[in-house]
């Protein structure tokens, strides 16, 4: 048996969780916790110091006590070739406790002590990240591209800069399968940073980024800004929407085959040149992808000559062109009402803490985009209405209507993926066994479960 499913492994873990609940849990039958620990981080419910004012947690951070238990149950997870585990367990005042390790299983995205994500078709992925830039055949460069004018302010700037060669260029157009625009060929051809090693040059790359306003990639380190580089959970990317106004100048997608990113503004956000630019843009503007959003970019300058230069973009958005959003929240501080949420362009619907009479789905039923529900448990007036949203590919729902679409027959099969939502105390058990009835129905591997049990001792 692996050292992971051995209850010496996670018996310094199962004292932490004992002795920092004992005080205020003395009264209670036992001590219930649920976390979930992977080989680069972890989940516990344990209570730390505060930190500073403005600054997140450092691994240096966490009392040693934590970080040794926590870091023993890593290694066995290496040892086992398992990525990541969820765990629920019980300690009694006895000192007798009981530990389940959930998963992992190829048909469920990690969780935190209840399951995450069911991926019930294998492969697939969310619509915003099957979609393509649409074509815009009528899109030309700006009129402020220029690229001789952006060679001789390079060389103005950059007047000892070694370049890269004509076969570099072409070798990175070969790796990417797309050729470079011509003023990103010149960009290159006058500053070329070096890859990180014992052949940079910082000095010279730092002189680079000055001259071209931002952190310039390497040649080598240029890539295509596609759907695929920019990932995300199921959960999040199925409530997200991938929708280009009509007066868009850039595409709102999640990624692009047209979208080359060669740098970054120093703070995780990248710089890209748009290939595939929206209904009022430019071939070959600079784009903004940032780090903290999944979908989408902003525009920064009309041409790369532009942003060397310094100029703004002269485009401006002016909105969602005036339609209504394709992702709808319906909750006690946003839409009043289902009625309110409801059009054909409609792809997203969640339904949040609701203080008044369950809803019915009826006025979304049947539009034909409506592929997300993502519903809070006790808010649907009736789960079985369900049925009547025949686009749906991603379904959120309480473990109680979950129990009311398996008894009647009515999963929806269109479906790619699903979660149970549950409140973080409730027991998992009961979810894990809804999530491999459903699994069940698409021939899905199941979450594994492994009962660990032992004796800390009593309470002191």
């Amino acid at each position: 048996m692996p050292a992971v499913c051995q209850f010496g492994t996670w018996e310094p873990l199962l004292r932490l969780f004992r002795d920092g609940g004992a005080q205020e849990r003395a009264a209670a039958p036992a001590i219930r916790v649920a976390g979930r620990i992977s080989r680069e981080s972890w989940s516990l419910p344990l209570r730390r110091r505060l930190q500073e004012s403005g600054r997140a947690a450092q691994v240096e951070d966490m009392p040693r006590d934590e970080t040794e238990a926590a870091e023993r149950v890593q290694r066995a997870l290496a040892d086992a070739g398992v990525d990541t585990v969820s765990f629920t367990g019980k300690i009694a005042p006895d000192g007798k406790a009981v530990l389940r390790l959930l998963g992992p299983s190829p048909a469920v995205e990690p969780g935190s002590g209840q399951p995450g994500t069911l991926l019930l078709v294998e492969g697939a992925l969310p619509q915003p990240w099957r979609r393509l830039p649409d074509p815009m055949p009528a899109a030309v460069p700006a009129p402020s591209a220029d690229a001789a004018l952006l060679e001789r302010t390079l060389r103005e700037r950059l007047p000892d800069a070694i370049g890269a060669t004509e076969a570099e260029i072409a070798a990175a157009e070969a790796r990417l399968g797309v050729p470079l625009p011509e003023e990103l060929k010149v960009l290159y051809r006058v500053a070329r940073p070096w890859p990180e090693g014992p052949a940079a040059d910082d000095e010279a790359s730092e002189r680079a980024c000055e001259a071209v306003g931002c952190e310039l990639f390497a040649l080598d380190d240029l890539y295509v800004a596609d759907a695929p580089s920019r990932p995300c959970p199921w959960m999040f990317a199925a409530k997200e929407a991938a929708v280009t106004p009509p007066d868009a100048a850039v595409q709102g997608l999640v990624g692009s085959p047209g979208w080359i990113a060669f740098g970054d503004n120093g703070g995780g956000d990248r710089l890209a040149v748009d290939l595939t630019p929206g209904p009022r843009g430019h071939v070959g503007q600079i784009i903004l992808l940032s780090h903290e959003e999944y979908v989408g970019a902003s525009l920064v300058a009309d041409s790369l000559t532009d942003l060397v230069r310094g100029q703004d973009s002269t485009q401006h958005h002016d909105g969602d062109g005036g339609r209504p959003p394709a992702v709808a929240h319906v909750n006690i501080r946003s839409l009043p009402s289902v009625e309110a949420a409801a059009h054909p362009g409609l792809e997203v619907l969640s339904i949040g803490l609701w203080d008044a009479e369950p809803l019915s789905l009826a006025p979304v039923a049947a539009l034909p985009r409506l592929r997300t529900l993502a519903a809070h448990p006790g808010t649907l007036a009736d789960p079985l209405e369900i049925g009547e949203l025949t686009a749906l590919e991603f379904l959120e729902i309480g473990p109680v209507e979950w129990r009311v679409l398996l008894d009647a027959g009515a999963v929806p099969r269109s479906l790619s993926a699903a979660v149970i939502k549950a409140r973080g105390d409730e027991d998992p058990l009961p979810i894990v066994a809804v999530a491999n009835e459903i699994l069940s129905l698409w021939d899905r591997p199941h979450i594994i479960q492994h009962r660990l049990a032992g004796t800390l001792g009593p309470m002191r």
